[in-house]
């Protein structure tokens, strides 16, 4: 049990820190799209744990390791739309949340964008692949 509590820990920090590092050039190409040479990436301390907790896709990508990755992929996707949804409403409601989609026609509540489903489907891929273990990649 102390092992898996260590194990999360520092999944739950590998995913916080990659998160934060994909919100940090994200954000840096839309200022490149907006001409902005300065490239400046913002984030905010509330996405490391909302990233951090990507860790809880370990146990799923467990179940889902023989599955096709279109099928994973949506599944992730999925469940980072319902984190990103819960939390940014959660945050909204105490005027913490660091993000605003009101802008875009495709958001939801202004806590999700629905144009952003193929940037989730590729993270929760990437996460799936930081999560994996030495086991999980000699056994494929």
């Amino acid at each position: 049990m102390k092992k898996r509590a260590v194990v999360f820990c520092k999944n739950f920090l590998k995913c916080g820190l990659t998160g934060w590092c994909m919100e940090i050039l994200f954000t840096s190409a839309d200022s490149l799209r907006r001409r902005d040479m300065t490239l400046k990436g913002v984030t905010s301390i509330w996405m490391f744990p909302i990233y951090g907790s990507a860790a809880l896709l370990a146990p799923v990508s467990r179940l889902l390791k023989r599955k096709p990755a279109w099928l994973r992929g949506l599944t992730y996707m999925s469940m980072i739309f319902s984190t990103e949804y819960i939390t940014g409403r959660l945050l909204t409601r105490h005027k913490l949340c660091p993000w605003d989609y009101r802008k875009s026609r495709w958001n939801i509540n202004r806590v999700i964008r629905l144009d952003f489903a193929p940037c989730w489907f590729g993270a929760g891929l990437l996460f799936e692949r930081l999560l994996s273990s030495p086991e999980d990649s000699s056994s494929a």
